[in-house]
């Protein structure tokens, strides 16, 4: 399963959530494998930026890992609103 996180953050608290982000993934790539990306939109409206985490392959049970990870790390202090998690499976070809 592949995990999509998306969110708004101010351009003025993207650097620390920038380093925040970077060593929480890092932490996770660490303990459990898994291998992350971060991404954002080119454009910022209003001075607000959207960010995206992407978790490709993740095992079963780590949208609960991750929530954890980032309670631990204190993002939610620069992120206006929700985390919104979408999780994504490949679609098998028919036999």
């Amino acid at each position: 399963m592949d995990l999509f996180i998306y969110y708004k953050v101010r351009e003025a608290d993207a650097a620390r959530l920038r380093a925040a982000v970077v060593a929480m993934q890092a932490h996770l790539a660490d303990q459990f494998a898994v291998t992350s990306q971060l991404k954002r939109r080119p454009e910022a409206s209003d001075g607000v930026q959207t960010w995206m985490e992407i978790y490709p392959d993740a095992p079963g049970n780590f949208a609960a890992t991750l929530a954890v990870a980032v309670e631990r790390a204190g993002l939610s202090q620069w992120i206006i609103g929700n985390r919104h998690v979408e999780a994504f499976m490949d679609v098998l070809p028919c036999a």
